[in-house]
């Protein structure tokens, strides 16, 4: 389980301009086996506080950021991305190239992010609980990013740590997918239970 982020685990902007590049390598090396695609549109990037601290740090690096209340603010926004004990958290991306694909599909899978699961072993299915911050969908199109958290049982997490059979899938009429994670990422989502 990841402790949540507080101002004292972020560095100044003078600070984080000096290890930007050296931090940005491991976080991008990290996200590299936290991550899993279904098919070939759509890519959840699982979170943690490493991930989340390195979106904050480069929020305020942008925009400039400095004052505690605005960092306070930001922290507000992206701890809940961490992941508490019981659960996964992920950021899910639909991914098309051509304009007008994406375009096409966002209108195809309205409520796609819903129909996403993981399977522990041979548990139910867990459902994400999705974009808590605010609504991503129109009655004509769903977004391109969605946020989402998979809460399971003790007992899930038991079997997922003892390297039970994990699989995702998508159950969704307009892109059903289907596959079993590979060991490695399991791993590497292991540590997000202790």
């Amino acid at each position: 389980m990841s402790a949540l982020l507080t101002i004292a685990d972020l560095l100044s902007l003078e600070k984080y301009t000096l290890t930007r590049q050296d931090f940005r390598q491991q976080v991008m090396r990290l996200k590299k086996n936290r991550q899993v695609n279904l098919g070939e549109h759509i890519r959840l990037l699982f979170e943690n506080q490493m991930t989340v601290r390195y979106q904050i740090q480069e929020m305020l690096r942008i925009e400039k950021i400095f004052e505690a209340a605005e960092i306070q603010e930001e922290l507000d926004t992206y701890n809940p991305m961490i992941p508490t004990g019981l659960n996964l958290k992920a950021t899910m991306m639909i991914e098309y190239n051509e304009v007008e694909d994406r375009k096409e599909a966002l209108s195809k899978l309205i409520g796609v992010e819903r129909s996403i699961y993981i399977r522990v072993g041979g548990h139910e299915k867990v459902y994400p609980i999705c974009n808590e911050d605010l609504k991503r969908e129109t009655e004509d199109k769903t977004s391109s990013v969605h946020f989402m958290r998979f809460e399971f049982t003790q007992a899930m997490v038991d079997e997922f740590c003892n390297d039970a059979k994990v699989s995702m899938g998508v159950e969704h009429d307009y892109y059903p997918q289907s596959i079993v994670l590979d060991q490695l990422t399991q791993d590497k989502l292991k540590q997000d239970f202790n």
